[in-house]
């Protein structure tokens, strides 16, 4: 396959499974650094396209290929010929390496992986928990049949420490651990037949959980569907939300996870090209899970049956949940989430849950469409009986038509990038609504847009007259 006018740096083998039979230096040590063997199949991804294309089409190439063997990045060039067996057939490939340059790799952004590292764990987790800086529990939430358990115990169990409702694996020491020991841990959860892992994302800076903990539960294996189930009962007509989505949110959310483990090169080094990739796989599956949420939400809302369970609520609080919980995608875009300040209160009647969810939408819509280096405000009033929560932006704003079909189902005003489903302001006004309140707008092109909830205002009891 070699012309006597050239100089070839090494050569190697292929056999008709695209496996690396046989390899001089460098390229063996190049197939070890991406994870493979000799025998095993070629791991360099470009070097293995540049293989099957040559295999499958019996074609003599020359290409370049590029590749990091974890600290350098590869440039190199091969010669690929197609061999044949007595049948004709292509059994395999030749391979000479004409060239080979190395280069030092930047060094890797430590902040920017562990920041990934938490959202793989965060589309991983089947439940996810809020706790305080002594890991006492202040919330938890789950969709996973086999924690309901759990999720019932959690309920009874705020302020005290998360790992009282767990049985850690080998654990000998007295409670609470220190974070770091218990992030990384196994365990199992009462009322599951699955294994467990636990992660910790510290809260507050400087010091790491000064402000508490996000506790994210992962289970070794998805939850499995069992279509024969209930099969001897009167068959139903299927429910997306009910039926589908916890079915289909695993995997997608294990493909977003294994995703970011590729973009982010922890499962070993990868070419940017191919990082890049995997970023638009876990982005396309975020926005499918987004859409699959939303068609969720609007069929529990549609329902005739849907209600709400209204409760004294401090909107203050709510408010400042949204913001703690939108405050990275804020600070990615440059934009200041600005809440109400200590010690404002605003009581309410209506459910915590779902205001929370309304707030989640406004100010991750106002996020979305509004300028880098801008803020978001988020402010409280009373009228009358009326408890109000406005959410403020300095975006483009909406004119008088726009404002007036921006509630409507599916609506998404010429927006066609954005991996928005038209759906959330829809479902957000139902859901006040249903709360004995409402959603309005208020705006004008190039000042900004003010959405106000307005739900019924609860009395200071330490002010009621005894």
């Amino acid at each position: 396959m070699t012309s006597v006018d050239t100089e070839y740096l090494g050569y190697g083998a292929v056999d008709a499974g695209d496996r690396l039979i046989a390899a001089d230096e460098p390229l063996a040590s190049l197939q070890q650094a991406c994870g493979g063997t000799l025998g095993e199949t070629v791991a360099i991804p470009e070097l293995l396209a540049l293989v099957e294309k040559a295999r499958r089409y019996g074609l003599r190439l020359a290409r370049q290929f590029v590749a990091t063997d974890g600290d350098n990045r590869i440039t190199a060039w091969v010669e690929i010929t197609p061999t044949r067996g007595e049948d004709g057939e292509t059994n395999g490939c030749e391979l000479a390496i004409v060239s080979w340059q190395t280069e030092e790799l930047p060094p890797e952004n430590e902040i920017e992986a562990a920041r990934r590292r938490v959202e793989i764990n965060r589309h991983l987790a089947d439940a996810s928990a809020r706790l305080d800086p002594k890991q006492n529990i202040l919330s938890l939430e789950t969709q996973a049949p086999d924690l309901a358990e759990l999720r019932e115990q959690a309920l009874g169990a705020i302020g005290k420490p998360w790992t009282d409702l767990v049985e850690l694996a080998g654990n000998l020491h007295h409670q609470p651990m220190h974070w770091r020991l218990l992030d990384g841990s196994t365990l199992t959860v009462p009322g599951s037949a699955r294994s467990w892992t636990a992660h910790l994302e510290p809260l507050g800076q400087p010091q790491p959980g000064s402000a508490g903990f996000v506790l994210y539960l992962t289970a070794e294996t998805p939850l499995g569907f069992d279509p024969a189930q209930n099969s001897a009962q009167e068959p139903e007509a299927p429910s997306f939300g009910r039926d589908l989505t916890p079915v289909l949110r695993q995997p997608i959310n294990r493909i977003i996870a294994n995703a970011e483990t590729i973009r982010t090169k922890l499962a070993g080094p990868l070419a940017e090209e191919y990082s890049n990739y995997a970023a638009d796989i876990a982005t396309a599956g975020q926005h499918l899970l987004a859409l699959i949420d939303d068609l969720s939400d609007l069929e529990v809302v549609e329902s005739e049956e849907f209600a709400t369970a209204p409760d004294r609520i401090e909107l203050a609080d709510v408010a400042r949940r949204a913001c703690g919980i939108l405050g990275v995608r804020a600070r990615e875009k440059g934009i200041v989430l600005v809440p109400p300040p200590e010690g404002e209160s605003q009581l309410a009647i209506a459910e915590f849950r779902r205001v929370l969810q309304i707030l989640l939408n406004l100010v991750g819509n106002a996020i979305r469409y509004s300028p880098e280096e801008s803020q978001v405000w988020i402010r409280l009033d009373r009228i009358g009986t009326r408890a109000l929560i406005t959410v403020a932006d300095q975006g483009h704003g909406l004119d008088e038509a726009q404002q007036g079909r921006i509630f409507e189902k599916f609506e998404r005003l010429g927006r066609s990038g954005d991996g928005g489903s038209g759906l959330g302001l829809y479902i957000s006004r139902r859901i006040a609504r249903a709360m004995d309140g409402e959603l309005t707008v208020e705006s004008a092109l190039g000042q900004g847009a003010r959405f106000t909830l307005s739900v019924p205002a609860a009395e200071d009891l330490r002010d009621t007259p005894r």
